[in-house]
C-alpha cells in the first residue's frame, strides 16, 4: 500500500498578499506543490490529496490536476469548510475562517484511508524529508498510534526578511518527541538564533530539530483528532479565532502515552514564501538545486 500525500493548500497567506500555492518559482512554471509532488512520486506515495478552499477551488483543480503531473500519481481534492464541525456543534458568531491546520488534516478523512505524510502548499520541504517520511509510512503500513515526524534544524528554515513560527521540538534518546512548542518570533540576531515571546528574547542551538508540518500519520489519527475536536471546541467557545493545530493534538497525544511519534532529522535546507520579498530568494534556490542536478529543468516534461 502507497502512502498518501496530504497536502495543506487552503490558507490565503496574508503576509504574502496573494495565493501563493499557485505562484510559479520554476523556470517551467512550477510552483512549490510541484517540487513536493515531484519528490513525492520519488519517494513512493502513490495518491495526492489537496485540501483547498471552495473559493478558488476550480482555479486550483484546473492548475494542479492529474494531467500536470504526468499521470504519475493519484490526484482527488477535498474542501475545508468553516461548517465541517461534529454533531451537535454549530458555528459560534462571530467566526470567519476554518479551525486551523488539524482541522484541515480532517477534511482527508472521507478519502485516505492509507499511512499519509501532511504538508503545507507553500513549504519547500527537499527530497530528503520527503523520501524518509515515504520509507517510513511504507513501513508502518499496519502500524497504529506510532507516527513520524520530520526535525528540521532551526538554522536552515529561517526568513531574511522577517521572524518566522516554528514548533520547537524536545526529543528523548531514542529519537521520539516529548513535547513541541510553538515559538512564533524566531530569527537571527547577530552570531545566534533567538524566539522572542512575552518574558523577552531567548537563544535557541542552531541544530534545535523545528516542524516544518511534514509529519506521517496513518489513519488512525483522524478518530484521535475528531475526540479532540470536541473537547477543543467545548473548551473555546468564548473565542472565534481559535486554532486546531497539528502539534496541539501530537501534543496531546505524545504527553498522555497515547500515541509516540519518531523525529527524522535532516540536514536539508527549507526555504519557501513566507513573506512576498522571500520569492526572489526562493527561484535562486531553485535555480541552483536544478543547476546541482537534483531536480530537471522542466520537472514533467522530462519525467
Amino acid at each position: 500500500m502507497k502512502p498518501t500525500l496530504l497536502v495543506l493548500a487552503a490558507g490565503m497567506g496574508s503576509r504574502y498578499g496573494s495565493l501563493k500555492q499557485m505562484d510559479p518559482i520554476g523556470p517551467g512554471g512550477e510552483a512549490i506543490i510541484d517540487y513536493t509532488v515531484f519528490d513525492a512520486i520519488r519517494g513512493g506515495f502513490g495518491k495526492v490529496v489537496f485540501v483547498i478552499r471552495k473559493d478558488f477551488g476550480d482555479d486550483f483543480r484546473s492548475i494542479f490536476n492529474y494531467d500536470r503531473f504526468g499521470g504519475k500519481i493519484s490526484v482527488e481534492y477535498v474542501y475545508q469548510m468553516l461548517d465541517s464541525l461534529p454533531e451537535g456543534f454549530e458555528v459560534p458568531a462571530g467566526r470567519e475562517k476554518p479551525w486551523g491546520t488539524n482541522h484541515a488534516v480532517m477534511m482527508g478523512m472521507s478519502t485516505v484511508v492509507e499511512p499519509f505524510a501532511v504538508v503545507n502548499a507553500d513549504d519547500f520541504y527537499g527530497a530528503d524529508p520527503i523520501l524518509q517520511m515515504g520509507n517510513f509510512l511504507a513501513g508502518h503500513a499496519a502500524s497504529v498510534d506510532d507516527y513520524a515526524m520530520v526535525g528540521y534544524q532551526v538554522c536552515n528554515t529561517l526568513s531574511e526578511n522577517g521572524t518566522v513560527s516554528r514548533g520547537v521540538c524536545s526529543v528523548d534518546a531514542d529519537g521520539y518527541l516529548v513535547s513541541m512548542v510553538e515559538r512564533t518570533k524566531i530569527e537571527r540576531q547577530g552570531d545566534q538564533i533567538v524566539y522572542i515571546d512575552n518574558d523577552g528574547t531567548h537563544p535557541l542551538v542552531e541544530d534545535t530539530p523545528v516542524s516544518m508540518n511534514l509529519f506521517g500519520f496513518t489513519p488512525d489519527y483522524f478518530n484521535h483528532s475528531n475526540e479532540y475536536f470536541k473537547e477543543f471546541l467545548r473548551a473555546s467557545q468564548g473565542d472565534p479565532k481559535a486554532e486546531y493545530y497539528i502539534p496541539l493534538v501530537v501534543n496531546k497525544l505524545v504527553s498522555s502515552g497515547a500515541a509516540r511519534m519518531k523525529v527524522l532529522r535532516t540536514g536539508s535546507d527549507w526555504f519557501g514564501v513566507t513573506y512576498k520579498e522571500d520569492r526572489p530568494a526562493t527561484v535562486a534556490k531553485v535555480r541552483e538545486l536544478i543547476d546541482q542536478g537534483v531536480y530537471p529543468e522542466n520537472l514533467w516534461k522530462r519525467n
